[in-house]
């Protein structure tokens, strides 16, 4: 009778090719990532006043950090869309021109995975503008 001799390195090779092969698979199958807002900033400009520098009529650039360059971003004030922008790496931008008097909440959403958004969000009051060209007079 023969004597078997076990191929340790042929195992070896198999059970590497195996994990391989089930990372891979499950890989192939995960959810793929969703697009998240990360955080959301509104620049002021050449605004001024004595209780805020956000005055009606006046317009000022809302800046939507995200996480998927490619996936637009919803802008909005007090929960009502008024913008939507590509991004351009991880940031997209929009202008905008509050209506209103009072307090405001700037948010953006990048759509991902439904229930799983992410709503970062900047709260600002606003008080009346004079729009001064390349600046803004805010009163109140």
């Amino acid at each position: 009778m023969g004597t078997i001799i076990e191929n340790t390195k042929a195992n070896h090779a198999r059970a590497t090719l195996l994990a391989l092969g089930t990372v891979a698979a499950l890989t192939a199958v995960a959810a793929p990532a969703g697009a998240t807002a990360t955080r959301v900033g509104l620049e002021p400009g050449i605004s001024f006043g004595m209780a805020t520098n956000y005055g009606t009529s006046c317009t000022y650039t809302v800046n939507g950090y995200v996480d998927d360059p490619s996936t637009p971003v919803g802008f909005y004030d007090n929960g009502v869309l008024f913008a939507v922008a590509k991004p351009s790496g991880g940031l997209a931008q929009a202008k905008w021109m509050p209506a209103t008097t009072g307090a405001h909440r700037i948010e953006i959403l990048q759509q991902s995975v439904p229930g799983a958004d992410v709503v970062p969000y900047v709260d600002v009051h606003v008080e009346t503008g004079v729009n001064a060209g390349s600046g803004c007079n805010v009163f109140g």
